[in-house]
């Protein structure tokens, strides 16, 4: 049975942080046992106005992972609110949120300086929001890339680690390094997820990135998934245990980086 969530989590969520601060508006609240799960108006420093959030966190959560979507999908879609899921069980919380371009239901995303200013907000945000939780920031494919680039312009305050679940290293079989020439100014930890089957990483071209990047870069790959880390029928395993996988993973990361 979903409950309302309590007052104090609901003034946190509403507080002016600081002096020019956004104001932190709860549209909705839900709680389920162990967890809460509000949806929230995030970046609304921005010009093109705030966007829609979802902030999920169980109450033994520690760690905060701001996640961004893929190009194709928003902050909704199956696979963001399974991943979500699973990171919850193993004591992830998640911030995510939608860019411009899907907040409006555009298709083509908005031009990557847009893209990365709303992931520096999110992550100021979360940051706010969850003060206590070491932050850590990343995302599915396009939204990864964002925020590696968004970091490589200028490291992100508070965020101790990057995540990337199929970082889209070059268009769809054509393989390049181009895409992945920024992450040599990227300071901080990062953990690439990704599959064996993916057309937008050939694997060879990322174990040379990761290997050039040393001990900042850590590579797990999900044998047999694609981009979208789905893994043909023959396989025997089921997308859930996929996610489930994808979330232990990162929880064994983020920890040590506390």
């Amino acid at each position: 049975m979903q409950e309302p969530c309590r007052g104090a989590r609901r003034d946190t969520l509403r507080r002016e942080a600081t002096s020019g601060a956004p104001i932190y508006k709860m549209r909705t609240s839900a709680r389920k046992e162990g967890t809460t799960l509000n949806e929230i108006s995030v970046a609304s420093d921005r010009s093109l106005g705030p966007v829609s959030g979802l902030l999920q966190r169980p109450d033994a959560a520690f760690a905060l992972l701001v996640l961004a979507h893929g190009a194709g999908a928003d902050m909704r879609h199956a696979f963001m609110q399974s991943l979500a899921d699973a990171l919850e069980a193993v004591g992830v919380a998640t911030l995510r949120f939608n860019f411009p371009y899907t907040e409006r239901r555009r298709r083509v995303p908005d031009p990557q300086p847009v893209l990365e200013a709303y992931v520096r907000s999110a992550c100021a945000d979360a940051r706010r929001l969850e003060p206590e939780l070491p932050l850590f920031a990343g995302g599915k494919s396009l939204g990864g890339r964002m925020t590696s680039n968004a970091f490589a312009r200028e490291a992100i305050p508070g965020v101790r680690g990057l995540v990337f679940l199929g970082f889209p290293l070059h268009a769809p079989k054509r393989p390049a390094r181009t895409r992945g020439e920024h992450l040599r100014s990227v300071t901080a930890p990062m953990l690439f997820l990704q599959g064996t089957r993916d057309d937008l990483a050939d694997l060879g071209l990322l174990r040379e990135v990761c290997g050039e990047l040393g001990a900042r870069a850590t590579l797990r790959e999900i044998d047999g998934a694609n981009h979208s880390f789905a893994l043909k029928k023959s396989s025997g395993r089921s997308d859930d245990e996929v996610r489930k996988a994808l979330a232990a993973i990162t929880a064994d990361w983020l920890r040590p980086l506390r």
